[in-house]
């Protein structure tokens, strides 16, 4: 039924895959799908934010996040579950939905995340744009 799964994860926030991610992992295993991991850095393209970072700031964080998240395949992905690691910049929802477009996945599936912050109200939740637009089928995770 699924041959490619991709699943958004925050390394710094444990509630972005915790549950997500046994769900993907189960579903990898039992469809023979290959599971792609995905990791979105903010932009600092941007004149007024990138002007604060040094000039190889980009590249030495997504150096730092290829490292993180390899460690983290291989401390939580079993190895019979074919993976890919994937870093980009961006908006969370506008990556993963682009990085899903790309790479012609069957599903996504996503951690449901229950802050309750202002900016939740205002803008909504990643997971929610994701739903939203996302031509594929998304399974989100609670």
């Amino acid at each position: 039924m699924y041959q490619k799964i991709l699943l958004p994860v925050d390394l710094n926030e444990e509630g972005s895959w915790k549950k997500a991610l046994p769900t993907a992992v189960t579903l990898c295993q039992t469809f023979g799908a290959s599971l792609h991991i995905v990791t979105v850095l903010p932009e600092l393209k941007m004149p007024m934010v990138g002007a604060y970072f040094p000039k190889n700031f980009s590249a030495k964080a997504h150096e730092a996040m290829k490292e993180a998240q390899h460690t983290f395949i291989q401390d939580n992905i079993p190895q019979d579950v074919k993976t890919q690691s994937i870093i980009v910049d961006g908006s969370p929802w506008e990556a993963i939905i682009k990085v899903g477009k790309k790479l012609d996945v069957d599903l996504i599936v996503m951690a449901s995340h229950t802050r309750h912050k202002f900016v939740d109200y205002v803008l909504g939740p990643n997971a929610e744009h994701v739903v939203h637009h996302s031509k594929v089928s998304v399974m989100i995770v609670r």
